[in-house]
């Protein structure tokens, strides 16, 4: 009895979006549904880059790692959250979602790198041709990924370890369907203001540098496309920048407004739907993106298809 009371004590309690029990059912079938096909398509996708040679190039590889991540966030939360609905408890242990919360992190800002790195690889292909395989050797492909993971999973740690040590006191509720940092720190008790303002401080290193990166890149991307010559080299480089700068506004759109804002503006509801439209939505839309407009990947298709 003792040690059920301490389990209810210790525990956070994840309140969820706050619908009717009716439309709660239809959340959570509606997100089961997104997570397997997320799941499937990026299945899809890393396979078909694995397995067809003229796909093995550094753009098709940090493609499949963007894909890697996308199906390890999206596991993350969401069948930890299908379990808590099933099964009528939403309890989570103190460790566990801290586990959760490194795991998040870690992999949307390793996300944030990667995307980042993937804008250079579209420069240098773009306006340095002749020098892309120098540039983008295999080589450098892998230190860019193991860069966005090492750099990812080390600033989680820090947050991860600094947001949990903070003691919690009167209500353990969380007013989310997961164990998210900006939702955790409601709860503690200590003063926190020199906290957000370092929350604040990596979100600009993270989010708000490389977006500055990224659309200065393609500002010089789109005039060299400008004076390209080929209209079949201009169409191609535009479908290829069109897609990757709109899978930037899927990443980085939610996030800035999550995390940029002051604690004061922070409301539960908003910031649950912008999770759906963040890393739930789009580790389903990223292969599809990339796939239904990318020639060569629907090549592949077809052949494993046929």
């Amino acid at each position: 009895m003792d040690k059920k009371n301490e389990t209810s004590v210790t525990d956070f309690i994840l309140l969820g979006l706050s619908l009717d029990m009716k439309h709660i059912n239809l959340f959570i079938g509606a997100m089961l549904l997104i997570y397997i096909v997320a799941l499937i398509l990026n299945s899809i996708l890393i396979l078909l880059i694995w397995a067809h040679s003229h796909l093995h190039t550094p753009m098709y590889f940090l493609l499949s790692q963007l894909a890697l991540m996308d199906l390890m966030l999206i596991s993350s939360f969401v069948p930890k959250m299908a379990i808590n609905f099933f099964s009528g408890r939403r309890n989570i242990s103190r460790l566990a979602c801290g586990t959760q919360i490194f795991f998040f992190l870690t992999l949307g800002i390793a996300e944030c790198i990667l995307i980042t790195l993937m804008s250079y690889d579209r420069y240098v292909a773009i306006c340095n041709p002749l020098r892309y395989a120098i540039v983008m050797s295999p080589r450098v492909c892998v230190q860019m990924v193991a860069f966005s993971w090492a750099g990812g999973a080390i600033t989680s740690l820090v947050h991860t370890a600094y947001a949990m040590h903070f003691p919690t006191c009167g209500s353990k509720e969380v007013s989310h369907f997961l164990c998210e940092l900006t939702a955790i720190l409601k709860l503690a008790c200590e003063d926190i203001s020199a906290y957000e303002k370092a929350v604040v401080v990596t979100s600009i290193v993270v989010l708000l540098i490389p977006l500055f990166l990224i659309l200065s890149s393609y500002a010089v991307i789109f005039l060299a496309i400008l004076h390209m010559k080929s209209p079949e080299g201009r169409d191609k480089a535009l479908t290829t920048c069109s897609s990757h700068l709109t899978v930037v506004c899927l990443y980085y759109g939610p996030a800035i407004v999550v995390y940029m804002r002051p604690s004061s503006y922070h409301n539960a509801k908003l910031d649950q739907v912008l999770f759906i439209l963040g890393p739930i939505l789009t580790p389903m839309l990223n292969p599809l993106i990339y796939s239904l407009r990318n020639k060569e990947v629907v090549g592949a298709l077809r052949k494993v298809l046929s």
